[in-house]
């Protein structure tokens, strides 16, 4: 067996700073980078720092979210269970509505997926939407906007495939409804999802990682 490092604190200190040594992450606002920096350490490729599309005051939106409370809407569990609680405040209100009882029915009415159907339950007024898995909650999430809801505070947008993921944060990215953070194109997932909110869980606690 060759050697390996068994440190945690050295695995975790390396491994970000590979990421800031490797990364682009000149284009992005300091704020803005912090979360670039979790999104890349996620996945392991500090290529998507290329692909990533941002309003400027998303993080700073995020931030202030988060600080006042605001609910963090996940699409689905996955999203949900990668949000390191201990970096939120205590009692932070994280929500995914993709199993409640009534989002089966919702998306028959509707003639849509459950994704999608779970978003006509979120109360999106000074939330952070989180999206990392399906493209038809983020398609969703923008309609209902359009139609009169709330804005989030911000709009994390990672919907993964090959079938709407690129399309729905093109949509985004062209036409922004909200202060967002999106990655082009069909890589995304639950695990960069959850890693931006982390980020600006940091940095609403005042760290940097």
């Amino acid at each position: 067996m060759r050697p390996y490092e068994r440190d945690p604190h050295a695995i975790y200190a390396a491994s970000f700073a590979t990421v800031r040594a490797e990364a682009a992450l000149d284009r992005f606002p300091r704020d803005v980078a912090e979360m670039a920096v979790r999104v890349i350490h996620a996945c392991g490729m500090v290529e998507v720092a290329d692909r990533l599309a941002y309003s400027h005051d998303v993080a700073a939106s995020g931030i202030a979210a988060i600080r006042s409370g605001g609910p963090i809407l996940c699409d689905c569990e996955m999203v949900a269970a990668g949000l390191t609680r201990r970096l939120f405040p205590d009692g932070a209100d994280i929500r995914c509505t993709l199993n409640d009882a009534r989002v089966p029915e919702l998306a028959r009415e509707m003639g849509t997926t459950r994704s999608a159907a779970a978003v006509e339950l979120w109360d999106t007024e000074g939330a952070v939407a989180v999206v990392g898995n399906a493209p038809t909650a983020l398609f969703r999430l923008m309609e209902r906007i359009d139609e009169g809801a709330p804005p989030p505070a911000a709009i994390l947008a990672f919907p993964v495939g090959f079938v709407g993921a690129a399309e729905s944060k093109a949509e985004l990215a062209g036409h922004p409804r909200a202060p967002f953070l999106t990655l082009r194109g069909r890589r995304g997932g639950s695990a960069m999802a959850s890693a931006a909110a982390n980020a600006l869980a940091i940095l609403a606690a005042g760290g940097t990682q």
